[in-house]
């Protein structure tokens, strides 16, 4: 995938970037895999805003994407690669033998025409999908169950990969793009290969405008706003932070703060990431 760079003909063209989508094969979704999507606008179940800064954007219909892989042993070609609104990577319409279609995240370096298929006596190829027991150490992962039959979970966005270290037992040591090593159950299914559409993290999107297109609104910093508001706010001027460094506006230390609580899959994880 390449990037289409803009003239400066204005100061929201100024640096902007957009990809070429030279990669696109179809423009119109495969009308039996859309399903209506509601707006939330980062609000949970019981209605209440739990993500900030949500909301507004074009309107888009949801792709029904096929995470489990659980067409075991039956063989599919690649009809197209599309463009979804909901999430980073490409996707790709696979027309199976026995007649049925879903979509799939493309990895790169699928090309229109591949034949795919999963389960365990699956080749070791970009696309297919196998579990970890069987997929060599050292190989380039994507898509990858936490528990087995939920379907793939992490190292979905595009651009992600993740490595197979080793085997122990009844785990895979996988090594997460975060830096992060973690054993995940030998039984889980994993896909081949890396995510495509590589250079979407190098996309610059010029102006504000285009930001509230996907869907995010603005974010307006503490210290403009009211001490009620915001314990950065008030003060005569622009005012210092103060206090024992940033806080949420919940008062929470916003730097180097643990929130993490998870200790079910906290013991799963040989190597934290970071430093």
């Amino acid at each position: 995938m390449a990037l289409k760079i803009y003239r400066p003909t204005s100061p929201g063209r100024r640096g902007m970037t957009s990809p070429t989508f030279e990669e696109i094969t179809k423009k119109k979704p495969e009308r039996s895999l859309l399903l209506p999507a509601k707006k939330e606008a980062g609000r949970n179940n019981q209605g209440r805003l739990t993500t900030r800064h949500q909301g507004g954007g074009e309107k888009r219909m949801l792709r029904v994407i096929d995470f489990k892989r659980d067409k075991v042993g039956v063989p599919g070609k690649i009809a197209a690669i599309e463009y979804d609104p909901n999430r980073s990577a490409r996707i790709a319409l696979v027309h199976y033998v026995d007649g049925d279609k879903r979509y799939i995240l493309a990895p790169s370096g699928l090309a229109v025409g591949a034949i795919v298929v999963s389960g365990e006596g699956a080749e070791i190829k970009v696309g297919n999908a196998l579990p970890i027991k069987a997929i060599p150490t050292g190989t380039m992962i994507h898509n990858i169950e936490l528990f087995k039959g939920r379907g793939g979970q992490i190292v979905r966005s595009a651009g992600g990969s993740a490595q197979l270290m080793a085997k122990e037992g009844p785990y895979g040591l996988v090594r997460l793009p975060s830096g992060e090593v973690r054993r995940i159950n030998a039984e889980c299914v994993a896909t081949i290969g890396q995510v495509g559409n590589v250079d979407h993290q190098n996309i610059s999107y010029g102006k504000a405008g285009r930001k509230r297109n996907k869907g995010w609104r603005p974010s307006v910093r503490g210290s403009a706003m009211n001490p009620r508001d915001h314990p950065h706010g008030g003060g005569e001027g622009k005012s210092p932070v103060g206090m024992a460094g940033p806080k949420t506006p919940w008062g929470k230390p916003a730097m180097g703060y643990r929130t993490r609580t998870n200790k079910v899959t906290d013991r799963m994880i040989v190597k934290k990431r970071g430093k």
